[in-house]
């Protein structure tokens, strides 16, 4: 049984401002009268009128709300939760972790670009942080850059978030050069790397250590491709086996890691002659050069397209083919997937070379699926790159050095078959539908001075090529049988089959002709087929034909399969 009833007048002065009561009566009319007056008055941005009825049993009051108006209410601000009430990062050795050199590469991004540094040398050499300290705000807008996010995500107080991060960089830049000043890092010039590392090995502070003593041998390379120099060879005079071995290859690692991830160092190592396109096949031939030696071995002409990998970045591609630096390898190889989902063409002046390049970049892959990269990742990645290549702007591209329709029709037949995923195959055939449907593409063809042969022959190549597009069977069946009219039209002018069943030629030599007119094989399927046919079974019903075919065997062997082919024969 319900309790007593009252209504309850709420109002927010200001968006931000919470609900706060005004009023409370037990005239419902009262109350309502009231927030509209409210309202009206602009004392208020929103009002709000509830209805409590106390519940006798639990002595607590069941609110509804009969009226609201005004303002929207914005976003609550989320409660800090108590799992997250600290931050992520707790102590120096936390910004050591990949997640938070990622995100020190990202707030420090300009300022280590400025300084041909990485975060991982940042973190280990004291002539950067010394460098860093002295550059004034950088530090500041860096953790206000960190901070801010993470108070709106977790509901954290800012200025508490900036306060401890002011803190944590602090004791992680005194840690670095005081380590410096105590000549922690040893110089390699006077230590050989391996008795080094020996040393270090079973220490607690050993991936430090070694970071800086690396650091401190790699501070010599100017440019991306003299470090990654420098780094290869560390690695080639580091032990050969053993956790002193791991312990350099795991440091050298995250260098290149980061290294590598910069597009312009990537520019550098590769050599900037190359675009886009090339850029990421040399990539690739760099992660899998064991995959890409053998795909070249089987077809030379895969040579032609793929760049060579000279200098340092080769003897990479030789550690990288014994299994070292897996990490490196699998964040190349999903770079490349990167890339190839992005808006970046690949050859921006060469429409018919992307294509060329992205099937090159596809048997590649391809071939490494289950290595490096799972093979849907790699079908998902080209089917994303395919919706560029069915635009308009690049179809237009892509057509544009063509002089015929007819070239433009075998341009988009190679587009069709290069494109991938069923929404990019209806894009690309309605593109091919377009041109082999134009009245152009007709007048063209029978304006052409060929033979008549040579344009049935022509129409049948391209016929056989939309269906080796692997497109829609309504797709497919609409553009050939396009190109089918048009080989009908084509015919049916030159009268050439009937010239053919009246030629004074050997029987078996015209049954042969025509059966392979009938099959698709020298002219095109449709009305020109169907003519074929028929007058194929016009000449078997004359009595001088069966005799021809009598007295010669031979023939009869090599006009059954043709016979087969076109349903003549079981």
């Amino acid at each position: 049984m319900a309790g007593p009833v009252h209504y309850e007048v709420y109002v927010r002065k200001t968006a931000p401002s919470p609900w706060t009561l005004l009023m409370a009566t037990e005239d419902r009319a009262n109350a309502t009268d009231t927030a509209e007056d409210v309202l009206r008055d602009k004392r208020a941005v929103a009002v709000r009128v509830t209805k409590e009825t106390l519940d006798p049993e639990t002595m607590a009051f069941n609110s509804v709300t009969v009226l609201t108006r005004g303002m929207p209410e914005g976003p609550k601000k989320r409660l800090v939760d108590a799992d997250r009430q600290a931050s992520n990062c707790l102590g120096p050795q936390d910004l050591y972790a990949p997640l938070a050199r990622d995100l020190i590469g990202r707030v420090l991004e300009d300022w280590l670009m400025r300084n041909n540094a990485t975060a991982w040398e940042l973190l280990h050499r004291p002539d950067l942080v010394e460098r860093l300290e002295a550059s004034g705000v950088e530090v500041q807008h860096a953790i206000q850059k960190v901070a801010i996010p993470e108070s709106q995500a977790t509901g954290q107080a800012t200025h508490e978030l900036i306060r401890h991060y002011q803190k944590l960089s602090e004791q992680a830049m005194e840690r670095v050069v005081t380590a410096g000043r105590r000549r922690v890092f040893a110089n390699l010039a006077d230590h050989p790397l391996a008795e080094v590392a020996q040393k270090l090995a079973g220490t607690p502070d050993r991936a430090f250590v070694m970071g800086g003593v690396l650091c401190v041998a790699l501070a010599a390379g100017k440019g991306a491709r003299s470090r990654l120099g420098l780094a290869m060879d560390l690695a080639d005079i580091a032990p050969k086996d053993g956790p002193a071995r791991a312990l350099i290859l795991v440091a050298l690692e995250q260098f290149l890691c980061e290294l590598l991830a910069v597009r312009t160092s990537l520019s550098d190592v590769l050599g900037p002659s190359l675009d886009q396109g090339a850029s990421l096949a040399a990539v690739v031939r760099m992660v899998a050069p064991r995959e890409i030696e053998a795909l070249i071995a089987r077809d030379p002409r895969f040579a032609l397209l793929m760049p060579t990998v000279e200098g340092p970045a080769a003897r990479l591609a030789e550690h990288l083919a014994v299994g070292e630096f897996p990490l490196l390898a699998n964040s190349l190889a999903r770079m490349v997937l990167r890339e190839l989902m992005g808006p970046r063409r690949l050859r921006p002046s060469d429409a018919a070379g992307e294509i060329d390049i992205l099937r090159v970049l596809a048997t590649a892959l391809t071939v490494t699926a289950g290595r490096l990269l799972s093979l849907e990742e790699v079908q998902a990645a080209f089917t994303e790159r395919s919706k560029s290549l069915v635009t308009a702007d690049f179809v237009q591209a892509y057509v544009v050095p063509c002089d015929t329709v007819l070239c433009e029709a075998e341009s988009l037949t190679r587009l069709c078959e290069n494109v991938m995923g069923p929404a990019n195959k209806r894009a690309a055939s309605r593109w091919l539908s377009a041109c082999v449907t134009s009245l152009r593409f007709e007048t063209e063809m029978r304006a052409s001075h060929q033979r008549i042969t040579q344009k049935l022959h022509i129409l049948a190549g391209l016929q056989r090529s939309v269906r080796a597009s692997a497109l829609s069977e309504t797709d497919e069946a609409q553009i050939n049988g396009a190109i089918g009219a048009v080989g009908g039209t084509l015919e049916a002018e030159a009268k050439l089959i009937a010239q053919m069943g009246r030629a004074a030629a050997p029987v078996p030599q015209k049954l042969i002709a025509l059966l392979r007119m009938a099959a698709g094989e020298t002219s095109t399927t449709g009305p020109v087929a169907d003519r074929a046919k028929a007058e194929t079974l016009r000449l078997l019903r004359a009595p001088e034909a069966r005799a021809a075919l009598g007295a010669a065997p031979e023939a009869v062997a090599t006009l059954r399969p043709l016979m087969k082919a076109v349903g003549l024969a079981a």
